[in-house]
């Protein structure tokens, strides 16, 4: 995807960074640095009311990638349908695994966040904690099928909503299992 300029990205393009979510390239700019010429993207998040350079040349390694394909979206909302996979480690692990996963900046990843910690309204309340991590998990998925499917905010959260309505029953993971799993 890399233009005659060099550049993956130009000027308007929705991106996406991985711990920030859903941004859209305002410039490329060559700064100064340490008496060094650096050319920077310069990605704005509205949602955060902040501005972040990436260099170009790091941009593939930082984790800027474009909006998620129309594959990667469905596979997304696949994922909220099936049954949430809880290991059973102490909450300060599994915490900072859901943490991690957010931050990937993979939507695959931060569905299974969001699919691991939904709530029916039949099922008991989420600590504080359970819920800060579930609301940045969805708000940042809900933002990235917004983007990638161009419909505004209210839209993308009603077909998350759609799809973890469809979810499945809690299965619980027991650590063998889940090891066994994974080295499949």
């Amino acid at each position: 995807m890399t233009t005659k300029t060099g550049l993956e990205f130009k000027v308007g393009d929705a991106v996406v960074y991985p711990a920030h979510g859903v941004g859209k390239v305002a410039a490329v700019e060559t700064q100064e640095v340490a008496g060094m010429s650096l050319e920077v993207y310069v990605v704005t998040f509205d949602h955060e009311k902040m501005t972040l350079r990436v260099p170009t040349k790091k941009a593939k390694t930082a984790g800027l990638r474009s909006l998620a394909a129309d594959d990667v979206v469905t596979k997304a909302l696949t994922t909220l349908k099936g049954r949430a996979r809880i290991k059973r480690t102490m909450w300060s692990r599994r915490a900072q695994e859901y943490e991690a996963k957010i931050n990937s900046g993979d939507l695959i990843s931060i569905a299974e966040v969001v699919r691991d910690l939904h709530r029916a309204d039949s099922q008991p309340e989420q600590s504080y904690s359970e819920r800060q991590l579930y609301e940045s998990a969805l708000d940042r998925m809900a933002r990235d099928v917004e983007a990638a499917n161009r419909l505004d905010k209210t839209a993308a959260v009603e077909l998350l909503a759609k799809s973890l309505s469809a979810k499945k029953s809690l299965v619980p993971v027991a650590p063998e299992a889940e090891a066994e799993a994974e080295a499949a």
